[in-house]
């Protein structure tokens, strides 16, 4: 990835639409998670280390129990974040076994390398809050991007 921007905007689609090849295009192979949920909505492991684990948790566990998961990033990184990156984020998703919302936000810090390749060496997640709502708000809630 050659950019904080192109690295953010692959995870978000790897994550959200289930590909977890795309991962590669944005961490280092030994990159380090690190998970802070401020609720019982939602688990998560605390920390995981390298791809593989990142491509476990965050995309192919993650599509196992969400789809319609539409993820916004509240601010868009620039070459002055070329080796950090923090941002707040929006999410809005539903759960396959009940079709139950879930809408949460929360904080990424994004550490990037200092090479050409600007891969993703750590990331800290926070999740604030995430709020569930009933199956049957899904088509009021959910808006046809």
């Amino acid at each position: 990835m050659p950019s904080p921007y192109e690295a953010v905007s692959a995870y978000f689609c790897a994550k959200d639409g289930n590909r977890p090849f795309l991962m590669r295009r944005v961490f280092a192979d030994d990159v380090q998670l690190e998970m802070i949920v401020k609720t019982e909505a939602i688990s998560f492991p605390s920390s995981a280390n390298g791809l593989a684990a990142i491509e476990e948790i965050l995309s192919r566990r993650f599509a196992n129990d969400c789809e319609n998961v539409y993820s916004f990033c509240l601010a868009r990184p620039t070459e002055a974040n070329r080796r950090h990156f923090p941002c707040h984020w929006l999410v809005g998703m539903s759960a396959k076994n009940n079709g139950a919302i879930r809408v949460g936000s929360g904080r990424y810090d994004w550490y990037f390398s200092s090479d050409a390749r600007c891969l993703v060496e750590k990331l800290i997640i926070t999740i604030d809050e995430m709020e569930i709502l009933p199956a049957k708000e899904l088509d009021r809630i959910m808006l046809d991007y």
